[in-house]
Formats: C-alpha cells, sequence, structure tokens
C-alpha cells in the first residue's frame, strides 16, 4: 500500500473512531444523550442536503427548513418520551405548539416563496420541504426502533448501539467483499464501484450480526435476522438515493465535518432510508 492510500485509511480510520465514540457515549448515559446527537445529525443533515439542492441550481429556504425539520423531531421527541419512556414533563400543551407549528411553517414556506426573486419556485418550495422529510422524519424514526426491539418502556442503549453497528457491519463488509471479489456492477450510472458480490456479502454480514445480537440480547433471533435483512436491503437503496444526489450536484462528499469520509449525509444515508423500513418491520412482528 502506498503512502497516500496508507495516509487516507488512517484519516478515515481516526475520523470514524471519533464518530463511533461520540456515538456510543451520548447513546450510553442515557436517552437525552442519545436525542441530542440526533438533532445535531437532523441539522447538519439538512443544511447538506441543501448544499446539494443549490448545487444543482435551486434555492431552498434553508432557515425555515431547517427549523421545520427540527420541529419534526422535537414531535417525534416529546412523543417518544411521552409514550416509551414515559419520562416528559412538557405537558401536551407544548407537544400540541410543536405539532402546529409544523403545517404553519410548511405553509409559511409557499408564502415566503412569493417574496423571494428566484427562478425555478416550485423546485425551491419543494427542495425546501423535501430537506425535512428526507432528513428529519427518518432520524426521529430512529427513535422508535431500539425501544420497539427491547419492548420495553425504559430507555435501552443497547439495542441503538446494536441496530447501528448491524448497518456498519453491512456497510463495512459491502465494501470488503466488493473490493476484494467484486466483478459485477449493480448501477454503473450512479454508483460505479458498487457491485452485487458486495451487496450479498452485506447483506450477509448484516444478517450474521444481527442474529448474533439478538441471541445475546435474548431476543427472538428469527426476527433480528429479518430485521439485518431489512436493513441490509434498504440500506444499499439510501446509498444509492444520496449517490444520485451527489451526483446530480456534481460534488463527491454531502459535506467535510467527517475526514475521509466526507459530511454526516455521507455517513448516515444508508440510515435514512432503513429507519422508516425498520420501525415498520417490528411494528408488524410486535402484532
Amino acid at each position: 500500500m502506498d503512502k497516500t492510500k496508507l495516509k487516507n485509511l488512517t484519516v478515515r480510520t481516526l475520523s470514524g473512531a471519533v464518530l463511533a465514540a461520540l456515538l456510543f457515549g451520548a447513546t450510553l448515559i442515557s436517552g437525552y444523550g442519545y436525542v441530542a446527537l440526533m438533532a445535531v445529525v437532523v441539522a447538519v443533515g439538512v443544511w447538506e442536503f441543501y448544499n446539494l439542492c443549490e448545487g444543482c441550481g435551486y434555492k431552498p429556504q434553508r432557515y425555515l427548513g431547517l427549523t421545520l425539520a427540527l420541529a419534526i423531531f422535537a414531535f417525534a421527541t416529546l412523543a417518544f418520551l411521552e409514550v416509551v419512556m414515559k419520562s416528559c414533563c412538557w405537558g401536551d400543551s407544548l407537544v400540541f405548539a410543536v405539532l402546529v407549528l409544523i403545517p404553519l411553517l410548511i405553509f409559511s414556506s409557499f408564502i415566503l416563496e412569493l417574496f423571494r426573486a428566484c427562478d425555478n419556485p416550485i423546485a425551491n418550495v419543494a427542495t425546501t420541504l423535501m430537506g425535512a422529510v428526507y432528513v428529519a422524519l427518518p432520524v426521529a424514526m430512529m427513535l422508535a426502533v431500539p425501544q420497539l426491539l427491547s419492548g420495553a418502556g425504559s430507555w435501552q442503549p443497547w439495542y441503538a448501539i446494536c441496530y447501528i453497528l448491524i448497518i456498519w457491519a453491512n456497510d463495512v463488509f459491502a465494501y470488503l467483499f466488493g473490493m476484494t471479489l467484486g466483478r459485477h456492477r449493480m448501477c454503473e450510472r450512479i454508483s460505479p464501484k458498487k457491485s452485487w458480490e458486495g451487496f450479498v456479502g452485506g447483506v450477509v454480514a448484516a444478517i450474521g450480526f444481527a442474529a448474533l445480537f439478538g441471541y445475546l440480547l435474548g431476543g427472538n433471533i428469527a426476527v433480528w435476522a429479518g430485521l439485518g435483512a431489512i436493513i441490509a436491503v434498504t440500506g444499499v437503496a439510501g446509498d444509492f438515493v444520496e449517490s444520485l444526489f451527489k451526483r446530480s450536484a456534481g460534488v463527491k462528499d454531502s459535506g467535510a465535518i467527517m475526514p475521509g469520509h466526507g459530511g454526516i449525509l455521507d455517513r448516515f444515508d444508508a440510515l435514512l432510508i432503513s429507519a422508516p423500513f425498520a420501525m415498520l418491520y417490528l411494528l408488524l412482528t410486535n402484532l
């Protein structure tokens, strides 16, 4: 391995270790730490998404969209604290206020566009609202997945960590299998490096790690294995979706907040698409 590749690998490894320490540390401290970190992910992720939109020639309403995204996340958080953790101390009035704020912000985006001298007003409003849906909604759903896995009414940090580790296992093994065995490309138009061999390796790893975590945590191994399969398949779709957005904007990474990895969207792209499907799967299996 030449010096440049070794340096890039070192930077990527150290950056990933810092992210893992922050993520796992916040998760283990308390459910509030996990919520706070996810709020940061929402804010940075939405901002990066609007950067991609501007790279495509659109002018999203950044601050209104950011406020809307955080309002959606706040509503989900309050519901999460009240229903799941049974520890919300702000009362129904705040939940109602945030719920009312969301449609007000949505329709305010239409009005605000009247006062902006921008081309493509339809696209500007659409990308503003899309940023909140694409980033904030699935991150909010990530609050529910660990609790649905555990079935407990209190915060269970190891279920959240295992959920994230399944996604990362899929990414890592898909990369390793693709790098060593990859011959048949999945979709060169969007992502030339992704192969079917890497996809299969990632799916197998995700199912294997999910089954292992289910065994270690005393859960239903079949349900956990099914979750691994759901995460792997939809996570790959999430990778392709973000690659499509970046290709449209003409950029390699969504941001530069994480050396060697790019932006928040680059690191959480699989989570954004997999979270809704994971939550639906767990809701159905719990029925």
